[in-house]
């Protein structure tokens, strides 16, 4: 083989591997920039009072209670007020779908989306579950199928003897 022969090659592959690196870089890349934009951080109402400016910049998801009296639905739009403990944010809702069933008063929401400049959350997407729905039964462990825990003073035999009246062997 020539050196001519050796230096042609040599130029193919060098075209083809920085070719492949630019399109390994290109979608790095990429992938970064998708999941940094998808990624959002959970705060509550306190800590996202506390953030400053760093609030305005982010992609958030803040859970509370939902106030009684606070929805006021407008079209598409749904405005409310989220409570945590003392504090309270108001909540605007545009997302594309209309909000669940669940989303009622004293019902645990989650918003996500950003928090504005006019001090309003800017929800994107909304979660809620009626508290009364999930909250456990007292005795029970809130596990689906779980025992129920023994009653003081008892035994779990002697509990699980006098609960059912029994069964023969």
């Amino acid at each position: 083989m020539s050196s001519e022969t050796r230096s042609t090659e040599a130029s193919k592959y060098l075209k083809f591997g920085s070719v492949t690196v630019l399109i390994l870089l290109s979608l790095g890349y990429l992938a970064y920039t998708g999941v940094q934009d998808s990624m959002s951080y959970y705060v509550t109402i306190k800590e996202l009072n506390g953030m400053g400016k760093e609030a305005y910049s982010k992609r958030l998801r803040v859970a509370g209670n939902v106030v009684p009296g606070s929805i006021k639905r407008s079209g598409t739009r749904v405005d409310f007020m989220l409570k945590e403990n003392d504090l309270t944010l108001p909540v605007s809702y545009t997302g594309t779908e209309a909000p669940p069933d669940t989303f009622k008063d004293d019902s645990q929401a989650l918003a996500d989306g950003s928090f504005g400049r006019d001090g309003v959350f800017h929800a994107k997407q909304l979660q809620a579950k009626c508290a009364s729905k999930y909250a456990t039964q007292p005795g029970s462990t809130g596990q689906p199928g779980a025992t129920p825990a023994a009653e003081p003073g008892k035994s779990m035999s002697q509990a699980q003897s006098s609960g059912s009246g029994g069964m023969a062997n």
